[in-house]
């Protein structure tokens, strides 16, 4: 079949290898300039570990502080509180433990494939040298905060996630830079990749390769008729026609679903980081800062620090002071490194929804619309599990994982 995927993001071109494969002509239909879309700038990790949605019991115990602090790990801009109060009241229902739960079981259900995924599709490809088996080691100031945390590692050991849980003594051997943290926990399954923005090239490089066509522009409309679909941009003067459309756009699908008859509470997790040449925190492995709101990540194109969550939407301008107070904070986790010397400042735009679960299934107006977006701060990890499933369902086959519980209908 002719399949246009709106956006060649990871998700979409991860996608396009998994059609590829089926025998599809793929065509991508991307303008190639928005340089805040995650893919390019993510920390990149497989964190295939993760169990907890962002409606957790740890955000909301930290939440009061963080929103006391403009340059902490969350915030909202006054002036956009309007309209972010729909995706409020759909966290706050998500919050529920009732629906944390079902969260809990869906974002396990899908990232229980992710990294099988990920090394299927990499080993095809010959691109098993991007990826990095060194593990993520998550790290807390307090033990007693580390404490409250024994129900979640509990969890995970039940799931089969290997988790090790290491003292101070231990955490100094592993990461001499280190310091000012009291306990430790060591997931060794989990991995991240040399570069995400290196990998994203190598996989559009390789897509063209295969066969598949690159159209750069936006997509203004995707509009079924009887016997194809006609995807209207603003670069042809004709629309491109197709069998099936994969909406594969991140936060800039919510219009493209709007006017499919799905209203989704989609709305943008900003998110900062700085990169430092390479070597410059002297860390061996990615590291998740508990409480604090970042983390960092020693890739092969130089060290990065990053997270924060800002809701301020799609026009305002980055606010590059939650960087510094960022970069602030991890000085105080590695006194040895310097924070004076230049590094690379990049904003994006995370598409998140309520539930931290994305949308992956048909479009309420036409079955042969298919949507693959909202994946949140696991769009890296979950992107190639995320194209086999779409490519199951354009193909009418059974899949491993119920997709009813990332159905675009569930709101």
């Amino acid at each position: 079949m002719r399949i246009a995927i709106v956006g060649a993001g990871i998700v979409g071109l991860a996608a396009a290898h998994a059609l590829l494969d089926r025998g599809h002509d793929v065509t991508l239909i991307d303008p190639g300039d928005q340089t805040a879309r995650p893919t390019d700038g993510n920390a990149g990790w497989i964190a295939h570990t993760d169990i907890m949605p962002l409606a957790s019991p740890k955000v909301w115990r930290n939440l009061p502080t963080w929103l006391m602090d403009p340059l902490g790990p969350l915030t909202i801009r006054p002036g956009y509180l309007p309209a972010l109060m729909p995706w409020l009241m759909r966290f706050v229902l998500a919050s529920s433990p009732r629906r944390i739960k079902a969260s809990m079981a869906a974002i396990r259900a899908i990232n229980a494939e992710a990294l099988p995924s990920w090394k299927t599709l990499l080993s095809s490809l010959d691109l098993n040298a991007h990826l990095r088996e060194n593990g993520i080691l998550s790290v807390w100031k307090q033990q007693e905060a580390f404490l409250r945390t024994k129900d979640i590692i509990d969890h995970q050991r039940a799931l089969g996630i290997g988790v090790d849980v290491l003292d101070r003594k231990e955490l100094a051997s592993l990461e001499p830079a280190l310091r000012n943290v009291e306990a430790g926990v060591l997931f060794p399954e989990a991995c991240h990749i040399s570069d995400p923005a290196h990998l994203a090239a190598d996989l559009k490089r390789l897509a063209l390769a295969r066969g598949a066509q690159h159209l750069a522009a936006r997509v203004l409309a995707v509009q079924p008729d009887d016997d194809t679909i006609h995807v209207r941009t603003d670069r042809a003067t004709k629309p491109v026609v197709a069998d099936r459309v994969v909406i594969a756009a991140g936060i800039w699908s919510r219009p493209l679903a709007k006017m499919l008859g799905d209203g989704i509470p989609l709305d943008t997790e900003r998110g900062y980081n700085a990169t430092y040449p390479k070597g410059s925190f002297g860390l061996n492995r990615p590291i998740m800062f508990e409480g604090e709101g970042f983390v960092t990540t020693p890739l092969d194109t130089g060290d990065r620090v990053g997270g924060a969550v800002e809701f301020a939407g799609l026009d305002a301008k980055p606010n590059h002071a939650r960087t510094s107070a960022m970069i602030a904070r991890l000085k105080r986790f590695l006194p040895d490194f310097n924070a004076d010397q230049d590094a690379r400042r990049w904003m994006g735009f995370r598409p998140s929804i309520p539930d931290s679960l994305p949308v992956i299934g048909p479009s309420r107006r036409d079955r042969r619309i298919v949507y693959a977006f909202g994946h949140g701060h696991h769009g890296l990890t979950q992107a190639a599990v995320t194209s086999r499933l779409v490519a199951d369902l354009i193909g009418g086959e059974a899949g491993k994982i119920d997709l009813k519980p990332y159905s675009a209908q569930r709101f």
